[in-house]
Order: structure tokens, then sequence, then C-alpha cells
């Protein structure tokens, strides 16, 4: 009787151990379950916050790009064009050796408004910039830059090329375009140099010019000027594809800028 009792024991003893045992697996993987979900729901805001951020970046880049349109037609192209019709207005037939030239003017200001036109349509096409990829489409900018203006400009490259994603090259080039744009803008520099850096680990675009540089301080003056809300802009838009920007200047002896983007080449 004695030993049929203890056998009860044991029984309910088990019974019991494997009810925790079983309660404790249906909370483990109840808890998991939960996990998994929050892990999923973090994954989709990110990816939300994400859109978010480049939807938001492209609108700012589309804002500046209606800017620089405006600009280049007013500054350049309606420049052209206007000097054209006013030599075609002073046309007269009286003098033919006159006549041809102005002729022969008006066809060269109407080429370069319509080349002016063709490069303005390619830097804002972005299927073609992603098309050609970063490396090229930087050498066509500096293409135009060499025709339009007297710069010096050295182009390096060191390591062996490869592309990147699309929306990192796409992003990359737009700030490069910015960064070119200041050094025309404000730096008067004579000389620009633009190395690119192919690591296995990394790629880093690299453009410096010999212009007058500036107080770096001055970017903490976010709300207060220009230069500190443009470097901003494109601290951010680096931020969107993983990618480091830092800005190094002294007055008087130039900027450098460095755009550094983690890769995995193998």
């Amino acid at each position: 009787m004695g030993s049929l009792s203890q056998q009860v024991v044991v029984i309910i003893i088990s019974s019991v151990f494997l009810l925790v045992v079983a309660i404790g697996i249906i909370l483990l993987v109840l808890i998991y379950q939960k996990k998994q979900h929050l892990y999923v729901r973090e994954k989709e805001q990110l990816k939300v916050d994400f859109e978010k951020q480049i939807l938001e970046s492209k609108l700012e880049i589309q804002e500046q790009t209606f800017k620089y349109i405006s600009q280049e037609i007013h500054d350049n192209i309606g420049q052209v064009l206007s000097l054209a019709k006013l030599t075609i207005n002073t046309m007269a037939a009286s003098d033919p050796k006159i006549l041809n030239e102005k002729i022969d003017s008006s066809k060269n200001l109407v080429g370069k408004a319509i080349e002016d036109l063709r490069n303005l349509s390619r830097n804002l096409n972005t299927d073609y910039i992603t098309g050609l990829g970063l490396s090229i489409s930087i050498e066509n900018e500096i293409k135009i830059l060499r025709n339009a203006a007297q710069y010096e400009i050295e182009v390096i490259k060191e390591g062996d090329p490869y592309r990147l994603q699309h929306q990192q090259e796409l992003i990359i080039f737009r700030i490069f375009q910015e960064v070119l744009q200041n050094i025309i803008k404000h730096s008067r520099a004579t000389c620009i140099k633009i190395i690119f850096y192919y690591e296995p680990s990394s790629f880093m675009l690299e453009i410096s010019d010999n212009g007058i540089g500036f107080d770096v301080s001055r970017l903490q003056e976010k709300n207060k000027n220009q230069v500190g809300i443009g470097v901003l802009n494109m601290r951010h838009r680096a931020n969107l594809v993983s990618a480091d920007f830092t800005i190094d200047s002294i007055p008087g002896k130039g900027t450098v800028v460095k755009i550094k983007l983690p890769v995995n080449i193998n």
C-alpha cells in the first residue's frame, strides 16, 4: 500500500513537472512570437521612416533643381539667346561681309544655347545619370566646367573602379554637384582636384580646391547663414545612404570635402 502511494506521488509530481515545463515552453514561444512581431513592426517602421527621409530629400533636391534650372536659363541660356536675337536684329543687307559675320555669329550663339540645354537636360535626368554611373557622370560634369570656365581640374582614381547602388550613386552625384556649385560661387579657386578611392570595404570621393577657404566654425550657425544650412543638407543626404560627409577648410588655404561610403565588394 505504501509503495502504491509512493507511485501516485511520483506520478503527480511528474505530471506537475511536465505541466510546468509545458507552460514554460508555451510562455517562451509566446515571448518569442511577441518579440518577433515587435521586430517586424520596428523593421517596417524603419523602412517607412527611411522612405520618408528619401522622399523629403528628393523634394529638397527637386526644389534646389528648380532654382538651378531657373538660374541656368536666366544667366546662361537666356543671355546667349538674347545676344543672338540682338545680332539678328542688327543685320543689314547693305554690307554682305558684315551680314555673313553676323549670320555666323548667330549660328554659333544658337548652337551654344542648344548645347547648354542638352547639358542641362542630361544633368537633370536621373535615369541618364544612373545609367552612366557615378564616375562617368562626374567626368561629364567636369567637361562642361572646363568648357565654361578657366579651372585647372585634376581627376585621380585609386583602386579598381566598381559601381555602387543606383540610389547611392544618384545622391552622391547630387552632393558633388552642390559642392561644385559652392566652389564656383564662393571659393575663387583656380584649381580643383577630384579623387575617387575604390577600396574593398569603402568608397570615398574627395573634392578639394585652392580657394579662399572659410572658418569651419561658421557651419555651427545653421540658422544664421546659408553655408551652414547647405552643408547640413549635404550631410543629411549622405546619411541617407549611410555615408560620412566631412568638410575641412582653413581661411586662405582652400577646402577639402570627403564623402565616404561603406561597401562590401567581394
